[in-house]
């Protein structure tokens, strides 16, 4: 195979100045991550402004550009050949070589862009551009050059070894998870949710995930929907801790207790208090939820103001501004709308009131859950200390 080597471009990391290296490492730390699951060997390796993937011997091609197109922080995946030979003659015929393997069907427009790291090569980047394209139209009569709109794009770079690339694959952009804490997602089994912790992943936030089950009236089918929607999440963020909270008696004793109408706002306010509990126990610095303003009755502005309320810590809601078509145009791309879609009930649509207040007054909101103050401590405390918790990856 032509290309045993993988040259990684990366955006945003490179204005991180004296601190690009620890960006640098997280990033390798998560395309070695990976590449654990692509059949074949691989040496990930660095020099300055550059990151190299290398196949060991045999290896399968798509398999490896899909897994790194799951890696958060690359901008660009350049399959490229690699070369040690720097004499200028044997170079081109290199560079021919390459035109010859990657483009059979040479009816096309190029450029030469050749660049010096190694500035002790004694042919200067102009030089070579004109030499090499020189090469490749004697090699080549068929194809025609093209200085502002080519079809192909020749990179040549003359570092410690010669990297020959024309290929560019565009990668999934970001910072590498790791890089920018930890945070708490609330994940449900609908299409939001994923979505969320989706784009907070792809800030560099490592994921913990919470998850509120209901039995009897969810079922194990519904928990396992969840579970698979978090390693489906999970092939972008790495490893997620999912809690997994029993709600049932806390839903049960809402509904008891306190108007039906507000029976939303309230256990959603009970979820946001449970979370942040277990959040500030594992280390996270925020919440993540995939509300979006307007979509139902809980996710008014008003009834936003009201769940948020009860949190100290950040909540990060990356899709409050999307409709529902940019979300679920998201979920189809990272692979999670099939399964949120599957009609496996969740914990809030089975406690749902006919007719819920869509502009909860927070005083109101506070009246009614004195109700619960014979109880609801004892119950939100066992709920938190009996959670399940399973690793997703």
């Amino acid at each position: 195979m032509l290309f045993q080597s993988f040259l990684i471009k990366y955006a945003e990391i490179g204005t991180k100045g004296k601190n690009r290296f620890l960006f640098e490492d997280a990033l390798m730390k998560q395309i070695r991550h990976a590449l654990k699951t692509v059949e074949g060997t691989f040496l990930v390796t660095k020099e300055f402004g550059r990151i190299y993937v290398d196949a060991k011997g045999d290896y399968d091609y798509e398999e490896t550009v899909d897994a790194l197109k799951q890696v958060f922080g690359i901008a660009w995946i350049c399959p490229m050949f690699q070369t040690e030979e720097k004499d200028f003659t044997l170079l081109k015929k290199e560079v021919i070589s390459y035109v010859e393997q990657v483009y059979p069907e040479r009816k096309l427009t190029f450029k030469v862009d050749s660049r010096r790291a190694d500035k002790k090569y004694p042919i200067s980047s102009e030089q070579m551009n004109r030499d090499l394209g020189e090469a490749v139209l004697e090699a080549f009569p068929e194809m025609k050059v093209d200085v502002h709109h080519p079809q192909v794009l020749l990179k040549v770079e003359i570092r410690n070894l010669v990297n020959i690339y024309s290929v560019m694959i565009a990668g999934p952009g970001g910072m590498p998870v790791g890089t920018n804490g930890k945070a708490m997602l609330l994940l449900s089994g609908g299409i939001d949710s994923p979505v969320a912790g989706y784009m907070i992943a792809k800030r560099g936030v490592v994921l913990e995930a919470v998850y509120f089950h209901a039995p009897p009236y969810t079922s194990e089918r519904a928990k396992q929907k969840v579970v698979d929607l978090a390693k489906l999440v999970s092939r972008y963020s790495g490893p997620i801790k999912l809690h997994v909270v029993n709600f049932t008696d806390i839903q049960l004793y809402i509904y008891e207790k306190c108007p039906h109408e507000e029976l939303t706002i309230i256990m959603r306010r009970y979820m946001m208090r449970i979370a942040q509990t277990i959040a500030e126990e594992t280390g996270c610095l925020a919440l993540i939820t995939g509300e979006s303003i307007g979509q139902v009755a809980s996710q008014t502005v008003q009834s936003l103001a009201a769940t948020n309320e009860v949190c100290t810590m950040p909540v990060f809601r990356p899709v409050i501004g999307f409709d529902k078509q940019e979300i679920v145009d998201i979920s189809e791309k990272i692979g999670t709308f099939e399964t949120s879609i599957q009609p496996f009930e969740d914990c809030c649509t089975i406690f749902v009131a006919k007719h819920p207040v869509t502009k909860p007054n927070i005083r109101v909101i506070r009246s009614s859950e004195t109700n619960l103050e014979e109880k609801i401590d004892g119950m939100v405390k066992t709920a938190i200390e009996n959670r399940e918790e399973i690793l997703v990856s």
